[in-house]
């Protein structure tokens, strides 16, 4: 009974260190992903396109399941990011809007 119980709680413990790490969004990956794939498209830097909106913008557009398209929309040039990049992107936009007062480093 009791090994039951522990093999149990390693698979919770396992399972939940695997969501946590997946979840968990990236402001710098969201930058390298930004000069690696819209940069060019764009003619612009990430924190240019970052200052297009504040921060509650930004949120409204990745809640809505529209980032995509507002990229596109200010990047006409550019292709669609896939899926698995926006929370990367996102997180990247919101720290560096147009009223965070932050500056990325590059």
């Amino acid at each position: 009974m009791l090994r039951k119980l522990l093999k149990a709680a390693a698979v919770c413990l396992i399972a939940s260190s695997m969501f946590t790490i997946s979840a968990q969004a990236d402001a710098l990956k969201g930058q390298k992903i930004i000069i690696k794939k819209l940069k060019k498209d764009c003619g612009f830097t990430g924190a240019v396109l970052a200052k297009k909106h504040t921060q509650d913008e930004w949120k409204a557009k990745f809640e809505s399941k529209t980032l995509n398209d507002e990229i596109l929309k200010i990047c006409p040039k550019a292709k669609p990011l896939k899926n698995s990049y926006l929370p990367h992107v996102y997180d990247f936009l919101y720290n560096y809007a147009s009223d965070s007062g932050n500056v990325p480093s590059c």
